[in-house]
């Protein structure tokens, strides 16, 4: 599936919204601390990573608290902002296949696509969704190792918010959350 069939499928509901720039995205996963102190010390997703599953990503930063219930999941209390190259990114949208397509082609592809509700601050679901690309073993290496270009522990930034959203602040911890705009969809 390319990039341009997926937003085709329902218009304003179906965007990318990103931190980027010319060069690179930013995207968002949940770890456990043992990989994230791993990969941060390295610069580089390293063991305890896991090289033989699929991996995640997601550029709304608003959709990984509410997946992550704001770090506090078991396995998911670091939050990294995973910076990749877009030339990374669009190759994964150029080869991923919707998680709702026939079985046996989501089954066969080296990416996965998945389109989930968009969260406000407080976690309720939004009328719009949110894009989560899924990195098969066929790709992982490559992900890690050629797209990769930074990572960011935003852990300290997210329990700040959390406070702040609990405490009834949200528009005070919305200030906190990386800036979000349209991605433009590549060429395809």
């Amino acid at each position: 599936m390319t990039a341009n069939q997926s937003q085709s499928r329902s218009g304003d509901q179906y965007r990318i919204r990103a931190d980027y720039d010319a060069r690179t995205i930013v995207v968002y996963q949940a770890y456990s601390p043992a990989i994230a102190d791993a990969a941060l010390r390295a610069g580089r997703f390293v063991a305890p990573f896991s090289f033989q599953r699929m991996t995640w990503v997601k550029p709304s930063f608003r959709w990984l608290m509410h997946r992550s219930n704001w770090g506090r999941k078991a396995g998911q209390e670091r939050i990294l902002g995973v910076r990749m190259t877009r030339e990374g990114w669009e190759e994964a949208l150029s080869r991923a296949v919707l998680t709702t397509a026939d079985p046996a082609a989501v089954a066969k592809a080296a990416v996965h696509l998945q389109w989930d509700p968009e969260r406000s601050v407080r976690g309720a679901a939004l009328n719009h969704y949110s894009i989560q690309v899924g990195i098969g073993r066929q790709l992982i290496r490559t992900f890690a190792e050629e797209w990769v270009v930074g990572l960011t522990d935003l852990t300290p930034q997210v329990r700040k918010a959390a406070e702040l959203v609990q405490g009834g602040r949200a528009a005070q911890a919305q200030r906190l959350f990386p800036p979000e705009r349209e991605y433009p969809w590549p060429a395809g």
